[in-house]
């Protein structure tokens, strides 16, 4: 019987306090094992940063320095590849919102704990992202559909040209996955008898199952393929996911919804669970939050349930 061996992976060193941030960072990312798909964007961006700098001279006032220069960018889109099949990145009007500034200083973070985890970094050495505050992000301005918007949202995603938009979107909406951990979905992480989507790895680096609802096992159904092809494939290279930005922004101009991103479509699976009566236990349990914390920010909108449940249990007390 033949078998294919993967390739070994790269050699850890033992307290290489010397070894150039850019070396770090490939031994990082060729361990790596998550399905954050645009991780790759921000350690590229931390190896223009820091990479020629040594593990032991890296302190909080280089990740301070490079997180000060990054708040004064204007954030960027995803504009389609050129004709080498590279990704092209426009800049928008509006700067980066803190919640992304803290994204890359986690990553750095990431990076950072993971070589002191397995004895990389020199003995005694300080954490230079443990002094870093977090931005304080504004989580009261949470976006989500109306019915009416919600309604217009899928019926343009069913006309889209990209057949599978619909039902990407419908997934997001319903399941209230991430957009990295959609596009990671294969074929063999779908089980149509259970109906569930299994997501080995997510953000948080928890395993998930994701509950399928019929209309989504319905659509799926007509691109079901082989359990190593991704779900969401792009049509010119079958490896890797397809950047269907350009097809999402043109069904939300066709349904005439306005300052929305994909990733409100998670928002939008939390607003109407919450006002359907699901606890913020629940939902947190759904998206798959570690900390009951993150979810409250949809707590208003179950005021109705818990005013229900209070006279229900505690009406009659005289």
């Amino acid at each position: 019987m033949n078998t294919t061996s993967l390739p070994a992976l790269p050699t850890l060193p033992m307290r290489a306090a010397s070894m150039p941030l850019a070396d770090l960072i490939d031994l990082y990312m060729a361990h790596y094992a998550g399905r954050d798909a645009s991780r790759g964007q921000r350690v590229e961006w931390w190896r223009r940063q820091v990479g020629a700098i040594q593990l032991q001279e890296l302190t909080d006032d280089h990740v301070h320095a490079a997180l000060e220069a990054l708040a004064q960018q204007s954030s960027r889109y995803f504009a389609g590849k050129d004709a080498d099949d590279q990704p092209i990145y426009r800049a928008k009007k509006k700067p980066l919102q803190p919640a992304t500034i803290n994204r890359y200083a986690a990553t750095l973070g990431a990076i950072v704990t993971w070589a002191i985890k397995r004895r990389i970094a020199p003995k005694g050495f300080v954490h230079p992202c443990r002094s870093i505050e977090r931005r304080a992000e504004n989580n009261e301005k949470t976006r989500f559909l109306s019915d009416d918007e919600r309604k217009r949202l899928l019926l343009a995603c069913s006309s889209a040209t990209w057949p599978r938009l619909y039902v990407l979107v419908l997934m997001a909406l319903t399941t209230g996955a991430r957009k990295g951990e959609l596009m990671g979905l294969k074929w063999g992480d779908i089980d149509f008898d259970r109906t569930v989507a299994s997501i080995s790895v997510t953000k948080n680096g928890d395993p998930r199952l994701l509950p399928l609802v019929p209309s989504v096992v319905t659509e799926l159904q007509r691109f079901k393929a082989g359990p190593t092809v991704l779900v969401f494939p792009s049509p010119r290279d079958p490896a890797r996911a397809f950047a269907f930005e350009g097809q999402f922004a043109a069904a939300l101009k066709a349904a005439k919804v306005r300052q929305f991103r994909f990733h409100d479509l998670r928002h939008s699976c939390a607003s109407m669970l919450a006002q359907n009566g699901a606890t913020l236990l629940e939902i947190g349990d759904l998206l798959g939050h570690r900390q009951l914390q993150v979810t409250k920010r949809y707590s208003h909108l179950a005021t109705g349930h818990k005013a229900a449940l209070v006279n229900r249990v505690l009406g009659d007390i005289r």
